[in-house]
This record gives C-alpha cells, sequence and structure tokens, in this order.
C-alpha cells in the first residue's frame, strides 16, 4: 500500500430527495473542479421540517483527493 498526501475540502450538499441525493450532488458538483477526489466523510447532517415532514436536507462534509502527480 502506498502513502499519499491529500487535500481536504468542505462542501455543503442539500437535496429535498434525501440525504443520498444531497451527497452525491456535492461530490459530483466537486468533481467538475477538483481533480483526483479519493473519500470523503460525512461530518453534519441537517434539515428543514415543515407540517410535521423532513422537507429539505443538507450535508456537510469532508472531501479528500490526492495532489497531482500521486496516484490513487
Amino acid at each position: 500500500m502506498s502513502d499519499h498526501v491529500y487535500k481536504i475540502v468542505e462542501l455543503a450538499g442539500s437535496s429535498q430527495k434525501g440525504l443520498e441525493d444531497a451527497i452525491c450532488g456535492a461530490i459530483k458538483r466537486a468533481d467538475k473542479t477538483l481533480r483526483n477526489l479519493r473519500w470523503f466523510e460525512v461530518v453534519q447532517i441537517r434539515g428543514h421540517v415543515k407540517d410535521g415532514e423532513p422537507c429539505h436536507y443538507q450535508v456537510i462534509l469532508k472531501a479528500g483527493f490526492t495532489l497531482d502527480g500521486e496516484e490513487g
């Protein structure tokens, strides 16, 4: 197993559909501008309640990517 150095960024994703959609949206968007994304960690979950039901979800996540020149 190789040793790696990762840069870590914090992202916020949101969705009316659910947590998984919020996570996927944040990762897909970040992948458009960041190269070599390798992992993510959800660090916060929150949402909005309307009429006693969850209606909007938000996740804060950390995403790690390898620096240029490192193989994944």
